[in-house]
């Protein structure tokens, strides 16, 4: 089996390019990552006049894209007409819908499309015409290490932030007044993707809430306009115990991932308001509520699962993922029959 890469290397995609040194191995595949050259006019109209020849080969192959723009990368994975009996691609931020090219819905070249937006399910498969499945973020959970029930952190800010939050010293300031232990963003560090990631996971694993706010209330340029999604920082904080503050997006996809305790819901983007509802939920806080979140997350966000949803489609059975789905259970079941400390 083949993953190819194109997904961007910034430290915005720090989370996927994990998932996918994770996948590799797990899917017992090669993983190779490709730089994106637009193609010319004249590799596009041979795109649509010579369509793939489907079944005709014997490898299998999964794309991995941050966008439905870049669907067009399959151009340089060497002989794809002809090399893949099965072929799919799994599109990160598929809200993106308006930028899937006419070319590829036209020439149609996948087998199975995947989302991680449950409501374009249905949209991509009218416009493509291609088998489309519900594929949507995780986290590796099992792997983020024991969770910790002691936090050396209240609240602890990553990622971008409401102007009113921007400012880690005057957050600081207004925290302590209240007695929050607040921990801003952390130091830009040269570090490998996979060395950040984990270098991340364990600043969520030692804070108690993790500020994060929908994008409909904290819009940037990069941001969708109008659809209201997850990303890593949400899974990830999960994953490790903490719980997500801030206002969480309004979608089909949050409900059916989220669980209610795994988010406090701040009344709006102001940091006094926010850190007046958070002062008063830290004091109520227990050893439990990281405990359950972890439990949920690991039944519900850990990528194993993802990739079991994979292997699935692809009708392969590695052995290796079938031992990490198996450590997967057993540490959901050890979490179901612990009791921890209120």
């Amino acid at each position: 089996m083949l993953i190819v890469n194109c997904v961007p290397e910034d430290r915005g995609w720090t989370p996927i390019q994990y998932m996918l040194s994770m996948a590799a191995p797990m899917l017992e595949a090669e993983l190779v990552t490709i730089d994106y050259r637009m193609p010319s006019l004249f590799s596009r109209a041979l795109f649509v006049l010579r369509r793939r020849e489907r079944n005709s080969g014997q490898e299998l192959c999964l794309m991995v894209c941050a966008g439905p723009g870049d669907l067009l990368k399959i151009l340089q994975v060497a002989d794809w007409r002809k090399r893949f009996k099965f072929l799919a691609v799994w599109i990160v931020d598929s809200f993106w819908t308006s930028h899937l090219s006419a070319v590829v819905r036209y020439s149609n070249p996948f087998d199975q499309i995947f989302v991680t937006t449950i409501e374009d399910v249905g949209l991509y498969k009218e416009m493509t015409g291609v088998p489309t499945s519900w594929l949507p973020w995780g986290c590796d959970v099992l792997g983020s290490g024991p969770m910790t029930a002691e936090r050396e952190w209240d609240v602890t800010r990553i990622g971008r932030q409401p102007p009113e939050w921007a400012d880690d010293a005057e957050t600081a300031k207004a925290a302590v007044h209240l007695g929050i232990r607040f921990r801003g963003r952390p130091p830009v560090q040269d570090l490998t993707n996979v060395e950040n990631q984990r270098f991340l996971m364990g600043i969520y694993g030692n804070s108690k809430y993790i500020l994060a706010f929908s994008n409909s209330v904290n819009p940037e340029i990069y941001t969708h306009p109008t659809r209201q999604y997850l990303t890593g920082r949400w899974m990830d904080s999960l994953g490790c115990g903490a719980t997500v503050a801030g206002i969480r997006p309004r979608s089909e996809t949050v409900d059916e991932l989220l669980w209610p305790e795994a988010t406090l819901e701040l009344p709006s983007v102001l940091r006094s308001e926010g850190l007046e509802v958070l002062a008063g939920a830290i004091g109520t806080w227990s050893p439990r509520i990281a405990a359950r979140n972890y439990q949920m997350a690991l039944q519900k966000l850990d990528w194993r699962w993802r990739f079991h949803a994979l292997a699935n489609h692809f009708r392969i059975n590695p052995g290796v993922l079938a031992n990490e789905l198996e450590r997967l259970k057993q540490g959901m079941a050890g979490l179901a029959c612990s009791s921890p400390a209120p």
